[in-house]
């Protein structure tokens, strides 16, 4: 029950910093096509959990409530795969075939590459 309770109130902060955060990129960016906050916060998320999985195994013994809290619950809600996954299908399905395949491929090889820039980074 209590890492329930830890991996709770992580998804809790990392859903309010994904909210904030999608609505400042749609915002500035004029509410564009391409689902850019959602392409921006799964790279992003890939990056940090690349970069804390780098520190508890080299640098910093983290204790598991702590990695329960920031890897599950922190960026378990930040990260936003479901919303790839239906925005990708949108696209598609919507014949913007350039935009859905390049929102896939955005999300999901450069995602790779930031959790492995974060992982040496945090080397």
């Amino acid at each position: 029950m209590r890492s329930l309770l830890i991996a709770g109130a992580g998804g809790f902060v990392g859903t309010i910093l994904r909210y904030l955060l999608n609505n400042l990129i749609y915002k500035s960016l004029d509410y564009p096509v391409f689902p850019a906050g959602t392409a921006t916060i799964n790279i992003l998320g890939c990056f940090f959990i690349g970069f804390i999985a780098s520190l508890a195994e080299s640098r910093i013994s983290f204790s598991p409530d702590i990695r329960i809290f920031i890897q599950i619950g922190i960026l378990g809600g930040f990260t936003t795969f479901s919303t790839f996954g239906y925005e990708s299908f949108t696209l598609l399905k919507d014949g913007q075939f350039m935009l859905g395949i390049g929102n896939i491929f955005l999300q999901v090889f450069i995602g790779l590459i930031a959790v492995l820039l974060g992982y040496y980074l945090g080397q």
